[in-house]
């Protein structure tokens, strides 16, 4: 009798958790429902006996982001600029993201044992690999990459945001405050933070997987073959897609994940704001510089 008592009050505790766990599930996917960025999804993991439960974001996405305007538009290139450079230094904060300096580093290993220089560059090519220092025009070099960014995904070619029209800085400034406030969070408390090593435990053969995201702000076009070299390891055993992995050993850490889950949704839905945004309507003529 006492038996049956233990396993009905362990079945009772059992489906309370999961009725606590589709509660909040539930919030969350609501919080989340406004972005169409990229497929993010939301799991609760129990762990093992002597493990504490993790919430877990992470991204069924793959490819280049749709960058809109940005990349195809023709409002001033200064804009374009002051737009993807927004891009770049805010969206891996949450999301699994990589941008050109990213896939530079990572040719750079791929081809040139990790030099950055053509000099250097071309003396390991002809050491290693036997290249002809006469058909240059063949080789991929540093140079050679960098010169086939377009125009929009140059820093320097960026308005500074102060100058901006009205509309486009509030965006960016906005932006930028959400991406500060998710840094200055607590990482054992940031719904968009995780460690390898929790990873690692509850993911096992996450090790095995590509270490680069599946997401880029890479404009696949001009850099269609950079892409598919680094992506090849991914594409075969799978990308790093966590935007985040929380520990909640204690049911009080629920609300902290879950404001801070809100600041990363805003960061994610201002970010689609950028991109979608109608440059005719800002009231600045447009031109090409």
């Amino acid at each position: 009798m006492a038996g049956r008592e233990g396993a009905q009050e362990a079945c009772t505790r059992v489906e309370a958790r999961r009725r606590i766990e589709r509660a909040f599930r539930a919030v969350a996917l609501d919080i989340l429902a406004p972005v169409e960025l990229a497929d993010l999804r939301i799991a609760i993991l129990s762990g093992e006996e002597n493990q504490s439960p993790v919430v877990t974001i992470t991204c069924e996405s793959i490819g280049q982001l749709d960058l809109g305007w940005i990349e195809t538009g023709d409002a001033p290139i200064s804009w374009r600029a002051a737009a993807y450079a927004a891009l770049e230094r805010t969206l891996s904060r949450v999301l699994p993201v990589f941008a050109y300096q990213d896939l530079f580093e990572e040719i750079s290993r791929y081809y040139w044992e990790g030099e950055t220089d053509d000099a250097a560059a071309l003396e390991y090519m002809i050491a290693c690999h036997g290249a002809d220092p006469e058909d240059l025009d063949s080789l991929s070099l540093p140079s050679t990459m960098n010169d086939r960014r377009p125009d929009w995904m140059i820093r320097d070619k960026a308005m500074s945001v102060r100058s901006l029209p009205a509309r486009l800085r509030g965006i960016i400034r906005r932006l930028d405050h959400l991406h500060r406030q998710i840094d200055r969070l607590d990482p054992n408390d940031n719904a968009w933070a995780f460690h390898l090593d929790t990873a690692y435990e509850y993911f096992p053969g996450t090790e095995e997987c590509s270490p680069l995201p599946p997401l880029t702000l890479v404009p696949v076009d001009q850099f269609a073959r950079e892409v598919d070299d680094v992506a090849q390891h991914g594409m075969e055993y799978g990308f790093f897609d966590l935007a985040g992995i929380c520990v909640l050993p204690q049911a009080d850490k629920i609300d902290r994940w879950l404001s801070s889950f809100q600041l990363g949704v805003k960061l994610l839905t201002t970010a689609q704001e950028l991109i979608m945004l109608d440059p005719t309507i800002l009231g600045a003529s447009h031109g090409k510089s």
